[in-house]
């Protein structure tokens, strides 16, 4: 990367969060897999499109977008160098050749001028240092007429992945979980936040639309619980504590999680978000 101003993100993303992502990849997209169609399909990608996809870890939504831009290509743009690695293998084993990536950090990437037609991000989006600064500078990718699309936290309330986690606040020590601002996951979890931000950053014809996708978290419970805690938030967390704290905190998010397991060999959770749109101006 030959310049990175989201340096603490560019860190975790190729530490432990980031080879856990590319470890997990599948894992990771039978999690996010139901809020696809519902960004692509806002995104209206067409067949020659150039689609630019915004930290796009393991490349999953960019080899979606490059099979409907047929005739056209994706691009993922990546800090975490782990995740990247995963995508180019996934990318040569589905034989898309309309796909590529690069590690780059967005808010600053050397994109040229007016290359895309259309930007999209499954939940990639809320770690920037400078939102505006960072939309702006996406903005600036896109042509006159561009698109935009891309799906972001929403509040807490309602995601069930969340509220399981939260279940353990007497536990584990979760500081300000869950509360809006940034950079971080809930930074852009307020829609008055988002359309501020995108204006400001000269994008037009905002709109944002609460949606809501289930996600398959394990096999079961027990394996749900295991993997959520395995997770670089999860390892965090019960890094901060001592043995008996760590076991007590498996068994009760066990028990919270059971409620949701049916038996049929996958554990699915409700998550949200909001889908948002813009354009560029002509």
């Amino acid at each position: 990367m030959r310049q990175v101003v989201n340096t603490g993100q560019a860190q975790a993303w190729n530490g432990y969060e980031g080879t856990h992502w590319a470890r997990h990849q599948d894992r990771w997209d039978a999690v996010n897999e139901g809020f696809n169609e519902q960004l692509l399909g806002a995104a209206a990608i067409g067949p020659y499109d150039r689609v630019l996809d915004i930290g796009c870890g393991a490349g999953r939504t960019t080899r979606l977008a490059a099979r409907r831009a047929v005739n056209g290509h994706a691009l993922g743009v990546d800090l975490s160098a782990p995740m990247l690695e995963r995508a180019r293998e996934s990318a040569r084993r589905e034989r898309v050749g309309n796909v590529s990536y690069e590690q780059g950090d967005a808010q600053v990437h050397a994109f040229e001028p007016g290359a895309f037609d259309v930007a999209v991000s499954r939940f990639g989006v809320m770690f920037f240092a400078d939102p505006t600064a960072a939309f702006a500078h996406i903005g600036r990718a896109l042509r006159p007429g561009g698109r935009l699309a891309f799906v972001c936290a929403a509040q807490a309330e309602g995601n069930q992945w969340l509220a399981a986690i939260a279940a353990l606040r007497d536990i584990l020590p979760m500081g300000g979980f869950g509360a809006t601002g940034g950079p971080g996951m809930f930074s852009l979890a307020d829609p008055d936040t988002v359309r501020g931000v995108l204006r400001a950053a000269g994008f037009q014809d905002i709109g944002t639309e609460y949606v809501e996708a289930p996600g398959t978290w394990g096999r079961d419970a027990e394996d749900a619980a295991a993997f959520l805690l395995d997770s670089g938030p999860g390892r965090h967390l019960m890094g901060q504590v001592g043995p008996e704290a760590r076991d007590r905190a498996r068994r009760r998010l066990v028990a919270t999680l059971r409620a949701y397991d049916r038996g049929d060999g996958a554990l699915r959770l409700r998550g949200n978000a909001w889908l948002v749109t813009a354009t560029r101006p002509q």
